[in-house]
């Protein structure tokens, strides 16, 4: 990249030659170095030195006269211009031996005197010049500032610097073969133009927070051999109407003229929202923004090799014409890792880390479902963190283990007292849900009980799915129901009433019923769907917005909810009420140890029929003969 210097250095330089000249013309103007030590005489105080013999030089410079007495003592006087000394001291009646006597020198200060006079005479005037020419470069400076204001801010990729390659990209194999595709048609366009293909104009990554889509975008960079423009969204707005867009023109310039080359927009939703869902119009300073990169992927202008990737977490919200053909041909989505994909993140993750042998990726992928692949490394980074902590030299399959609990659930508080009587009614509340989880088969297994308080949790109750899931059972939320009200019918049963512990239960079951119902089409409504599915708000196209039913369905809809709410109660009651001895004793335990794993929970069950957990069933899809 260009190494500019600074531009406050020649701005500074002046400002030196400007001090250094006041200094130097002060002491010129106010001190006179031969005149410090000197005293003014009259020139009959001359003539009497004279005629006394105490005068032991005498220096004519011009009109000047200087002496310097016998004792060192310096003086001096004036005669009339044109008058010679010999003569001012004849007419003053001073005899010639004297006059003879006297060791007189004359002193040419023409040219040292013409050069002070030009030094005193030019200095301020120099001294005015810089003045002006400093604030002529200050007001330039600050209109250069105002006339880069619409200049675009996007960094160019330093190949140097950047070290990210595919290699480091692991578990997105379906995204990279789009991505090698087009670094591939940079390298070789003639291998594609021999085909008639032509260059894609964008690429539009689409994928959950974490998923690896800017580092998708570094990888590209560091693969590719042309040069890469890298900006996010937000810089190209700002509070004046017209900035964004004049951003958007200096980028594409800047594209065009180092083209072939690629420019890269993070977060492209800041701009490329839905136009008119706003309430201010159609010329607000985003939707011009937007207009000019519509117009510059897609305008008049055709053959620019310029390729567009950007990334964003939100596709619901942009703008349709932002991803017809023509702008971004395509769309990569990033999804969150599967089993394999995660244990490749983490082999990728840990190639800088002192693993210990006992650290089953394969094991920590099982455990870490639904993680994304900045959660793994972050995971991985905290096991770092705590094994470095515990002064260890490698970080082992606990450092691991105790990484995904804190990542999942928050560190324990250890520190928070709890009463006796907090500590049991904790204790059952955790033990109900454990309960449930482990005797229904749509429950997934239960990995740990605990009633140390970790985040806004006084227990905790961690449950782990055993496979990937991609589709949930009617009778999977059910049995998630009742998992849910576990704790509050388990209060209720032991204790004779509820506490507030199991409020966010109720709202997560609550909110689960009305999924179910509004969006599954779970219930003897039918297959419908009630409502927007978009749970996004914009006031202009929400502004008055009508629900797509009516108060006769949204009654049914609360009844629906209420009865499948009911029936998930009856069913953890049934269940807590049967096996209230086991729960007794199994909450007595967790009183004394604090923590029980889902392996120890099992022997408790010595005895009693558990149904085994559903499988996930591969259905084959069927041919037609």
């Amino acid at each position: 990249m260009q190494n500019l210097s600074s531009p406050n250095k020649p701005r500074n330089t002046i400002l030196y030659l400007v001090v250094a000249a006041l200094l130097i013309s002060a002491g010129l103007m106010i001190f006179d170095t031969k005149s410090v030590n000197e005293k003014e005489i009259t020139l009959n105080t001359f003539v009497e030195e004279a005629k006394s013999g105490l005068i032991s030089k005498i220096t004519v410079s011009n009109n000047k006269v200087n002496l310097e007495l016998v004792d060192g003592a310096k003086q001096f006087t004036n005669k009339e211009t044109g008058t010679s000394l010999y003569e001012l001291l004849g007419q003053a009646g001073v005899t010639n031996d004297i006059i003879s006597k006297l060791p007189i020198y004359i002193e040419d200060s023409t040219s040292s005197s013409f050069w002070s006079d030009i030094l005193i005479s030019v200095i301020p005037f120099l001294l005015i010049v810089a003045f002006f020419g400093f604030m002529m470069r200050s007001a330039q400076s600050s209109n250069n500032q105002a006339m880069s204001f619409g200049k675009s801010k996007a960094k160019l990729f330093d190949k140097e610097k950047q070290k990210t390659t595919f290699e480091d990209v692991a578990g997105a194999d379906e995204a990279k073969e789009e991505l090698v595709e087009i670094v591939d048609f940079l390298k070789h366009p003639q291998k594609y133009r021999a085909m008639g293909a032509k260059i894609p104009k964008g690429v539009m990554l689409i994928g959950s927070p974490g998923t690896g889509k800017t580092l998708l975008a570094r990888a590209v960079a560091g693969e590719a051999d042309v040069p890469f423009f890298n900006i996010s969204g937000s810089e190209f707005v700002e509070m004046f109407v017209g900035v964004g867009a004049s951003r958007v023109r200096d980028l594409f310039t800047k594209a065009k003229r180092n083209a072939p080359c690629i420019i890269f927009i993070d977060e492209i939703d800041a701009v490329g929202r839905h136009r008119g869902a706003g309430m201010g119009g159609g010329h607000d300073e985003r939707e011009q923004t937007l207009n000019q990169i519509l117009t510059e992927m897609d305008g008049f202008e055709t053959g620019t090799n310029v390729i567009v990737i950007a990334a964003t977490n939100r596709p619901d919200i942009l703008d349709p014409a932002l991803l017809r053909p023509g702008r971004f041909d395509r769309k990569v989505v990033v999804d969150i890792p599967d089993l394999k994909a995660r244990e490749m993140i983490l082999e990728v993750h840990a190639r800088n880390k002192p693993m210990a042998k006992n650290v089953d990726f394969k094991k920590v992928a099982k455990g870490t479902i639904g993680f994304s692949g900045a959660d793994l490394e972050n995971l991985l980074n905290e096991a770092a963190i705590l094994a470095a902590k515990n002064n260890k030299k490698i970080i082992s399959s606990h450092e691991v283990e105790q990484s995904i609990e804190k990542v999942l659930l928050g560190p324990e508080k250890k520190s928070r007292i709890m009463s006796p009587k907090e500590k049991k009614l904790t204790a059952y509340h955790e033990v109900g849900h454990a309960l449930i989880g482990y005797l229904l088969p749509g429950c997934d297994p239960i990995h740990k009980v605990s009633i140390i308080s970790r985040g806004m949790a006084g227990g905790v109750t961690w449950s782990r799915p055993e496979e990937e899931k991609n589709y949930v059972l009617k009778s999977n939320f059910e049995d998630d129901l009742a998992m849910m009200l576990g704790g509050y019918v388990a209060e209720e049963i032991f204790f004779g009433e509820t506490s507030t512990g199991p409020s966010s239960d109720l709202q997560r079951a609550t909110k689960l019923a009305r999924s179910m119902i509004t969006k599954y089409g779970m219930s003897s409504l039918g297959p419908i769907v009630f409502g927007d599915s978009n749970d996004e708000v914009f006031i202009g196209r929400d502004f008055g917005h009508i629900k797509n039913y009516s108060e006769e369905s949204a009654s049914k809809i609360d009844e629906f909810i209420k009865k499948t709410l009911e029936k998930a109660y009856n069913k953890a009651k049934e269940l807590i009420t049967k096996h209230k001895k086991t729960m007794t004793e199994i909450a007595e335990d967790l009183i004394k140890e604090e923590n029980i794993n889902g392996e120890d929970i099992k022997k408790y069950f010595k005895g009693i029929t558990v149904p085994p957990k559903e499988k996930v069933v591969k259905v084959e899809a069927a041919t037609d003969e």
